[in-house]
């Protein structure tokens, strides 16, 4: 039997780290050539394979591979795009595998958050419904770090760590100006239902009264008036106050601060807006001089300040993912799994993708303070260790390098294109 060739694909909002497991998948692919003929990416995610865009890895020197560690966002491009149920478009899943079947791609490794677990699993169940049963199985990204059964999710270190020495370096800047100037400052991060990254800016905190004074989480209720007489009693007691929100921060009946009637392709409301709104509900009850920030797109790109925590899981996730589809595996998604011991460890495990798909891994109560404005010492436990280490990109002029990609074609075998 011949040699089955291997999809691999990147979806949502990509990572400072998402590469590191593509670099994993194609290296580990690449030594076991008796077993797995050519990696194929997919340009643009899965929708790469609906249009039968696929990048032939195999053109790529090792040494470029081996750059895409250090490299961030998404080399191969990802998307946003939800496949819709089998009875509801079978036309997708029809043309899904009349391109794997033209192109002898017998394994699926697609790297993204739970709506990409939910592809990934739909695959699966499909191709063995058509009778060309693809290996699929999924590896973990998201910088939400919301994915079930893994203790942290690749890409959630580094973002933390960025927010974490983030918030650190502006609340210095607000603490010099704070007698004579600002007296406010926020920090919008991202996070639509959970709270992880806005948490992880409590770890710029090295005593007791250290900023951020104030985390706003999805998690625990906004109570306007509280939040109000907070600010008041930080800059009372400090001379300034340092808010970090997420952009999902919404009231008791679940009204979010701010967000767009847009939605994106999965159907999510697209946010933003928490940190000017809460700046304009200060200034009109107090008066003080604000200043606010939006993480967005910087957070999770910033590579040049990655955790090597993350980076080391991120690689690992993807080498395993083609590991355990040799061993026969199939519709699962790699975890990681922290060890039980005084200093921390991590092994790689796996999930079935039907219990992970479309589920979502929230803070749970015991990391959050009672007042809900910061963290337990359990949850700084658990969150320190990811931000550990660092793993800088070679500079040349002061500028990082990162990887270039051919991105060579493979030649096309369908003549009928397929629009999404």
């Amino acid at each position: 039997m011949a040699k089955m060739n291997a999809f691999y694909a990147q979806s949502g909002g990509v990572t400072a780290v998402i590469n590191a497991s593509a670099a994993g998948v194609i290296e580990a692919a690449r030594e076991h050539k008796d077993k797995i003929g050519k990696v194929y990416a997919g340009l643009n995610g899965i929708v790469g394979a609906l249009q039968e865009e696929l990048i032939d890895t195999s053109k790529e020197s090792a040494s470029t591979i081996a750059a895409l560690r250090h490299t961030p966002s998404g080399a191969f491009g990802s998307c946003r795009y939800k496949l819709k149920g089998f009875d509801e478009n079978q036309a997708e899943y029809q043309r899904l595998i009349e391109v794997f079947r033209a192109h002898n791609i017998g394994y699926f490794f697609y790297n993204g958050g739970g709506d990409s677990a939910d592809t990934c699993l739909k695959v699966a169940q499909m191709s063995h419904h058509m009778g060309f049963p693809i290996q699929a199985i999924h590896i973990p990204k998201t910088v939400d770090n919301d994915l079930p059964f893994t203790d942290c999710s690749p890409g959630f270190g580094s973002v933390a760590k960025y927010v974490a020495v983030s918030t650190k370096e502006a609340s210095m800047d607000v603490a010099s100006m704070a007698r004579s100037s600002t007296k406010v400052f926020i920090l919008e991060v991202m996070g639509r239902h959970a709270g992880w990254i806005a948490a992880a800016s409590a770890l710029a905190a090295e005593q007791a009264g250290d900023p951020p004074h104030i985390i706003l989480l999805p998690e625990v209720p906004f109570e306007r008036e509280r939040f109000i007489a907070e600010v008041e009693r930080c800059v009372s007691e400090h001379g300034y106050c340092v808010i970090v929100a997420s952009e999902g921060t919404q009231y008791k009946d679940g009204a979010l601060l701010a967000g767009s009637i847009h939605k994106d392709a999965f159907g999510h409301q697209q946010l933003g807006g928490v940190a000017p709104t809460l700046a304009s509900m200060i200034k009109k009850a107090h008066g003080y001089k604000y200043h606010w920030a939006l993480a967005d797109y910087l957070q999770r790109s910033a590579r040049h300040i990655a955790s090597k925590t993350d980076v080391e899981q991120a690689y690992a996730v993807g080498r395993a993912a083609v590991e355990k589809a040799l061993k026969g595996k199939h519709s699962i998604m790699v975890t990681i799994e922290r060890k039980e011991s005084a200093r921390y460890g991590w092994t790689i495990g796996e999930a079935p993708l039907e219990k992970v798909a479309n589920v979502e891994k929230k803070m749970p109560r015991s990391f959050i303070s009672k007042d809900g404005y910061g963290i337990t010492a359990k949850g700084r436990a658990y969150l320190a260790p990811l931000i550990e280490g660092e793993d800088y990109p070679p500079y040349k002029h002061g500028i990082p390098q990162y990887a270039r990609l051919k991105k060579v074609m493979v030649a096309k075998k369908i003549n009928t294109p397929f629009t999404v």
